[in-house]
């Protein structure tokens, strides 16, 4: 079979003795973790709106609001072509590739919670003087400052919750970090919706409300507890055992707190994390969780219509309300989706929820295609209830994505790496992530102009390739002790071959001494 697996109670390991409960404390601390994904959230979704806003175009980019309005009465793919148009929305992702890696040495150094705090102020930073903004310059400076709060928080949020959860419900809290980021892309619209009927500086508050969930982010992250992976690798072990207690609700986490001492030994002899990362026996792990699922994240071409939901519905013939409206309608799907995703993965496992969802993902994009083939262009609008079909069937896309390649891209890599290697990992997932998520945004509106249709078939012909990639490579993780999953790719049909040549050969130089 394409993927192997192993229960939690492996022979040789401690995972059947873990204890847990509910409680008030652990509630918290995820909840402020989960925050981090309404900064990540609101900017996709409040960057795309603004950029629709006649008040931001007359402002900053006179030549598109000029041609948007001499386009009115026909539809027109090359309508939003502007490249410094488009840098507004991707040098923040630029900039959070860069700043992840800063990420990566705080968190290993001083605590996920140090870096969720910078995250915060550089988010809030970064609000302020997009609101103020006087000039592209200054609009720009603006999104990298925003671009430090994702790095510093996509960083570090998805390992803080991995590490708090239970491993029979890591699933579900590590999805809160999903939940929060399609709440601020719903929330955003929301707020697009109304600053749009709000001249002249609408955008100027759908900016700098971002400000809003960096502060709750901010004092949260100073109240909440550090995550006991992270206390023991910096040798605080007395208070490592006391979180540990609280998060758990129990005093017995003796099995639990022996395998966090054992993997912080280990990580303590690697003093290269990322050169270590690039050693053979981990190579799984790199090539599906570093590499492979952040970028196929950013290629199933949902992040294209979140960022331009309301450009691509005016592009297609509709107003500006109607654009807005339908924007935060796809964007609802978003959210349910999670919710769907949240309450299910745990039962129903990772591969089962990207395949499934993969597929209705493929048949969305090509519908939409054929639709738009046959029905779009030549200056013609789009009939009504072509426009409704176009609603639906992107709204069936999102929700597919919501419950799958959304969550599940962020969930699956946080839960991949051991503790020697996991926060330079997640650096490498984050940038690869915002990579991707960048060129993404810097080229969608022109692939749009130039492809035309062909962009949906594209992302498609993606998707068939990335369902393939998760049936045959990718075990199942579910319910699987985060610490344990290595095993997965020691039974997996494929991986088991390269983890055991990649230990034999780092046992070669310790044998010949």
């Amino acid at each position: 079979m394409a993927g192997g697996g192993v229960e939690s109670g492996a022979p040789g390991k401690r995972a059947h003795l873990y204890e847990h409960k509910f409680t008030y404390y652990f509630a918290f601390t995820c909840l402020v973790g989960a925050l981090g994904g309404s900064l990540f959230g609101y900017d996709l979704g409040v960057s795309g709106g603004v950029t629709s806003m006649d008040d931001f175009l007359k402002e900053f980019f006179p030549d598109v609001y000029t041609r948007k309005h001499e386009h009115l009465n026909e539809t027109d793919y090359c309508k939003y072509d502007n490249q410094v148009l488009t840098l507004f929305t991707s040098s923040l992702y630029f900039s959070a590739l860069v700043m992840t890696f800063f990420a990566s040495f705080l968190t290993k150094k001083k605590g996920r919670k140090a870096s969720i705090i910078a995250g915060a102020l550089s988010f809030l930073a970064g609000a302020i003087l997009n609101a103020a903004a006087k000039n592209i310059a200054m609009l720009i400076i603006g999104r990298v400052l925003l671009g430090g709060g994702i790095g510093f928080g996509n960083q570090a949020v998805p390992l803080y919750l991995s590490e708090m959860a239970p491993a029979k419900n890591r699933g579900a809290v590590n999805q809160l970090f999903q939940f929060t980021t399609c709440a601020g892309i719903l929330i955003a619209n929301l707020v697009n919706y109304f600053t749009d009927k709000i001249h002249p500086h609408g955008w100027r508050i759908s900016l700098g409300l971002a400000g809003v969930p960096a502060i709750l982010m901010l004092f949260g992250g100073i109240f909440c507890a550090e995550t006991p992976n992270s206390l023991v690798e910096q040798g605080r072990l007395d208070e490592a055992r006391k979180v540990l207690e609280k998060v758990r609700g129990t005093k017995n986490v003796d099995a639990e707190f022996e395998d966090l001492k054992e993997a912080s030994e280990e990580a303590r002899a690697v003093t290269s994390p990322f050169s270590t990362l690039l050693k053979r026996k981990y190579r799984p792990q790199l090539i599906i969780g570093a590499l492979g699922i952040p970028a196929f994240q950013q290629l199933t071409g949902n992040n294209s219509i979140l960022f331009y939901a309301p450009v691509i519905f005016q592009s297609l013939g509709f107003g500006a309300n109607a654009a807005l409206f339908s924007s935060f309608i796809t964007n609802g799907a978003l959210l349910v989706a999670t919710v769907i995703s949240m309450f299910l993965v745990d039962k129903f496992g990772r591969r089962k929820f990207f395949l499934e969802a993969g597929f209705e993902m493929i048949c969305c994009m090509i519908i939409t295609a054929v639709v738009l083939a046959l029905e779009f262009g030549h200056g013609k609008e789009l009939g009504k209830g072509t426009s409704a079909l176009l609603v639906i069937v992107i709204f069936l896309f999102v929700l597919a994505y919501g419950r799958s390649w959304g969550p599940l891209g962020w969930l699956v890599p946080s839960e991949l790496f051991p503790l020697e290697i996991r926060s330079a990992a997640q650096s490498i997932v984050v940038c690869v992530n915002m990579i991707f998520t960048a060129l993404v945004a810097q080229l969608f509106l022109l692939s749009l102009c130039h492809l035309k249709y062909g962009i949906f078939l594209l992302f498609a012909a993606l998707i068939v390739f990335m369902s393939c990639f998760v049936f045959f490579l990718l075990p199942e993780t579910k319910k699987v002790p985060i610490e344990e999953i290595y095993l997965l790719f020691e039974n997996h049909w494929f991986w088991k071959n390269v983890v055991r040549e990649g230990s034999e050969q780092d046992l070669k130089p310790a044998a010949a001494v």
